[in-house]
């Protein structure tokens, strides 16, 4: 057993992948071997510990990003599986904020996949270490040379593999560990390896990959060359240092290799991820190197709601907290104190007295902080960098089955956004529809299936309206329109006279031109607001109306039934005969679309487009990639994120903005 500093002895770090390529059933070995769980989890079976949201269970993918903890050989291990399918990639985005380090697993048949391409870009903006854990070597097809370069090509990083595949495929049963070019074998898969020395058909093959080891290693890291050029090889020592120093700098990634189904790659994958990944210590200095004794500071990067309560999900990277204490929330400007300090074992918690820099927990009592977050010592503010939260790009209108349950939905909803900064949740103004978006058709309808489930509410979805306009095109001079009613008592007597004429340069302009007092001030007011309530119902389709222009010319008034009421009905309703008797056109909304894909996905990106009825404005290429933006009706956007991912292998993203009204194409439907 190492004697190690306390603060040396913790690893903060994610599992990242593609979906399916191993990373929950990665976490699940690692918490067999290491005490933390008697019974191996499968994905499978639905009986794993990180995967235990019901919804993850049902569909054999992670969702939701967990964290658990584990003790091995000395260290403290604060692991967070996160989720691989892109639909869930803001939760890795706020996992990868508050980790240290990470494990990157890759499918040794499929090597780097879209998702996996994505979560490293995400982690190379973060600066987080990684080592790269080839996975599934006992796959048929399985080829670790061909995944190694897969990493090199689509990641542009520069692998550097310390073991090598004892056996192909079925046959697979362990591996080289080229450092100590020791042999360990799992025989049956079961327990834990036997180590031996190289068998003799692997020598040659093992010396020659430890050679290019060296050889990699010397050409990246100047005391390795300095040794490497004096005795023609690295030592072991040397080697482990430099590798360490490599992977903290991003020169390169250590390569590891097995198959976490059949228990085989598991420790030494455990060794590296303590011989590598950097500490708490290892990480840049919020005003102190991770020092207990410092001001409190942390970072919250996941909330919970739960029926018992609210959990808050937070990084220590300064001072001590305890049950108690006072904590302020720089992003509110408010106080909050700590009821509880859990150490988090996915959904199981297990209270402590104290969380101390470098910890990964979660605290009850806290009421309002969401995440993103700065928590810290009400006598030392200050505030960390945040997360940086994706803009959604998906969906739909949400309605609750029942009358009587929307004020219910609609706290569903909140606390749904509250939990989630991905999702968002909007009343229209105009269509009166609630609608929620989000990252993309999967993500919202788990969102939507957590509310059925959980606060057991029915739930209809639906396409959105769009909020299309209604224009003038062709107007109506000198019209006529006598308001008159008399049905006892005081009557209504209004004589307008209007142009009515199409406008460009806003929605809705009116002016008077009556002289002589024949439609006084106050009434001239009333005719204004009783145009501007025609607007709000075109005769097309019932929609707002824009880009119109009216004159009072003229008019008439009863000595006695003459009131603002009556010429705000006559401005109203001879407003709408003359919209009537004019010619009207429909606009639909655009957006300005930016779509970022690889430049051999172009061709096929701007055909969707042309489909859409979008208009490319602009097109760029940078390093492989290209930069398409284009004009594009909203009512085309829809199922658009589903599409764009499919026709570039999930490698394609974009970005949307609001570009005002154009017309839409005759005979649209739009009730």
């Amino acid at each position: 057993m190492r004697t190690v500093n306390p603060l040396t002895a913790v690893r903060n770090l994610g599992i990242l992948a593609h979906v399916d390529a191993g990373k929950t059933t990665v976490t699940e070995r690692i918490l067999y071997l290491t005490g933390a769980t008697h019974k191996r989890g499968e994905v499978h079976n639905g009986t794993t510990v990180t995967d235990f949201d019901p919804q993850e269970r049902d569909r054999g993918i992670t969702i939701f990003a967990a964290a658990v903890s584990c003790d091995w050989d000395g260290h403290r291990l604060n692991l967070i599986d996160t989720p691989g399918h892109v639909d869930f990639s803001d939760e890795v985005e706020r996992s990868l904020r508050v980790l240290d380090g990470a494990v990157a697993v890759f499918d040794a048949v499929a090597g780097v996949e879209p998702q996996s391409e994505s979560v490293w870009r995400r982690a190379d903006r973060h600066g987080v270490p990684r080592i790269a854990f080839v996975n599934k070597l006992d796959r048929a097809g399985a080829d670790l040379d061909a995944a190694v370069d897969s990493l090199r090509e689509r990641l542009h990083t520069v692998p550097l593999v310390v073991q090598a595949p004892i056996g192909r495929e079925d046959g697979f049963t362990g591996v080289v560990d080229l450092l100590r070019m020791r042999a360990l074998v799992w025989p049956d898969g079961q327990g834990t390896y036997a180590e031996g020395s190289v068998p003799d058909g692997l020598r040659e093959e093992a010396l020659r990959r430890r050679r290019a080891l060296e050889e990699a290693v010397a050409e990246l890291h100047p005391a390795a060359l300095e040794e490497f050029c004096e005795r023609s090889a690295l030592s072991e020592a040397t080697l482990r240092s430099a590798l360490r120093e490599l992977t903290l700098s991003g020169g390169g990634v250590v390569v590891l290799c097995g198959s976490a189904y059949r228990n085989r790659g598991i420790e030494p994958l455990l060794e590296a991820v303590v011989d590598y990944l950097p500490s708490p210590l290892d990480v840049p200095a919020v005003r102190e190197a991770a020092d207990p004794a410092a001001p409190f500071a942390a970072l919250v990067f996941k909330v919970n709601v739960t029926a018992s309560g609210r959990l808050t999900h937070l990084r220590v990277y300064e001072g001590t907290i305890r049950k108690g204490d006072a904590v302020l929330d720089t992003r509110a400007g408010r106080t909050e104190r700590i009821g509880r300090i859990l150490r988090v074992q996915a959904d199981r918690h297990v209270d402590v007295d104290a969380a101390v820099a470098g910890d990964i927990v979660a605290v009850a009592g806290v009421k309002s902080a969401a995440a993103g977050a700065t928590l810290c010592a009400p006598g030392a503010p200050l505030v960390l960098e945040p997360p940086s939260a994706a803009a959604p790009v998906v969906f739909v209108a949400v309605e609750a089955a029942r009358n009587t349950d929307g004020e219910r939905l609609a706290v569903a909803l909140a606390r749904l956004a509250e939990e989630d900064p991905s999702l968002a949740v909007r009343t229209d103004p105009e269509t009166g529809q609630t609608v929620l978006s989000g990252m993309g058709e999967l993500h919202l309808e788990v969102a939507v299936e957590k509310i059925r489930r959980e606060r057991g509410l029915d739930v209809r979805v639906g396409r959105p309206q769009v909020a299309y306009r209604e224009t003038l095109v062709r107007g109506v001079p000198g019209l006529v329109y006598r308001h008159v009613k008399q049905d006892g008592g005081a009557g209504q007597f209004a004589h307008v006279v209007l142009d009515v004429e199409p406008y460009a340069e806003s929605a809705f302009a009116f002016a008077s031109t009556v002289v002589g007092g024949r439609v006084p001030k106050e009434f001239v007011r009333a005719v204004e607001a009783g145009c501007r309530d025609a607007l709000a119902e075109g005769p097309l389709g019932g929609h707002p109306v824009t880009g119109v222009r009216v004159t009072l010319t003229d008019g008439a008034t009863h000595s006695r039934d003459s009131s603002e009421t009556a010429f705000r009905t006559a401005g109203r309703l001879g407003l709408r005969e003359a919209l009537r008797g004019g010619v009207m056109a429909l606009l639909e909304p655009v957006v300005e679309l930016t779509v970022t894909v690889p430049d051999d996905a172009v061709g096929t990106v701007l055909g969707d487009l042309a489909a859409r009825r979008g208009r490319v404005t602009g097109s760029t290429t940078r390093s492989g990639t290209a930069v398409v933006t284009a004009t594009v009706p909203l009512a085309g956007l829809f199922g658009y994120a589903t599409r764009l991912r499919s026709r570039t292998q999930g490698r394609g993203t974009f970005t949307t903005r609001p570009a005002g009204y154009a017309p839409a194409p005759a005979g649209t439907v739009t009730r």
